[in-house]
């Protein structure tokens, strides 16, 4: 399990003093034990796990991207350190191919014919990534795909 392996880890990190690493690992535990003690569980299932690590990947983009404008690139780059660290935990994303494959299966099944299906294009998308794609680019991907299906105004 994916909880599991991020606990050994954890341990390793600690074990060979790698500051950096064990940073990122404890507040990753931290925030998957938040999570578990709310489901009442011992261990998060997979897929919860990779939520909790897609939050914190999102949490230190947000932080790059504040620390870059507010002048401190020294902080960004500790932030980037530790995205990549958080990566490496993620299942392999979905290519952008694989993604618009996806998207027509959805728009076929669904009988989507605009913008105004986007909502449940979406849903059928996410369902069927199972959270290894980029929720951005699933969405600029369908809108993508949407937009060709509107119908022309003259």
């Amino acid at each position: 399990m994916l909880e599991e392996k991020i606990h050994s880890d954890y341990k390793e990190a600690m074990k060979s003093r790698d500051t950096l690493r064990s940073s990122a690992l404890s507040f990753l535990r931290a925030d998957m034990m938040n999570l578990a003690v709310a489901r009442k569980k011992k261990l998060l299932d997979d897929a919860e796990a990779v939520s909790v690590i897609k939050k914190q990947i999102k949490q230190r983009q947000d932080s790059i991207d504040q620390f870059t404008k507010g002048g401190r690139p020294d902080m960004a780059e500790k932030e980037k350190k530790e995205l990549e660290i958080l990566k490496g935990y993620l299942p392999p994303e979905l290519s952008a191919e694989e993604i618009k494959k996806m998207i027509d299966e959805a728009v076929a099944a669904t009988g989507a014919q605009g913008m105004k299906d986007m909502g449940r294009v979406m849903k059928e998308v996410t369902a069927k990534t199972g959270g290894s794609a980029d929720g951005k680019l699933v969405s600029d991907l369908v809108r993508e795909k949407l937009a060709t299906l509107e119908p022309k105004k003259e």
